[in-house]
Parts: C-alpha cells; sequence; structure tokens
C-alpha cells in the first residue's frame, strides 16, 4: 500500500513537471480581446512537442489508474 502511494506521488510530480515544460498553443491576449482562436487548426507536433504530448497523456492514464487502484485497496 505504501508503495503505491509512493508511486502515485512519483507519477504525479512528474505530470506537473511535464505538463509545465509545454508551449501554450494560443496567445493569452486572445483570450481577452476576443480574436480567432487558432486552436483548431491542422498543425502536426513534431519533436519534443510529440513527445511531451505522449508522455503527458500515458502518465496522465497512469496516475488515474493508480489512483483508482489505491481506493479500491481501502
Amino acid at each position: 500500500m505504501l508503495v503505491l502511494n509512493i508511486f502515485t506521488l512519483i507519477v504525479s510530480i512528474l505530470l506537473i513537471a511535464i505538463v509545465m515544460m509545454q508551449n501554450s498553443k494560443d496567445d493569452i491576449n486572445d483570450a481577452f480581446n476576443g480574436s480567432k482562436s487558432e486552436l483548431f487548426k491542422n498543425q502536426k507536433t513534431r519533436g519534443i512537442e510529440l513527445f511531451l504530448q505522449r508522455g503527458t497523456a500515458v502518465l496522465g492514464i497512469i496516475f488515474i489508474i493508480l489512483v483508482v487502484i489505491c481506493n479500491v485497496i481501502q
């Protein structure tokens, strides 16, 4: 049980770090002046951006699974 809690803590810290390393796709000024967002523009992610995007998805799934397992055990 203690091992699962420690592993969950490590995964959550890694998830926070990898999310903070990602670049924002939208400019903050667009939110306040009402300009059109390029959110749905077709752009392929490459290189480090692709790695960070996939890493975020994998760590997020692992985090959710660990939390569910910890709650079932308790």
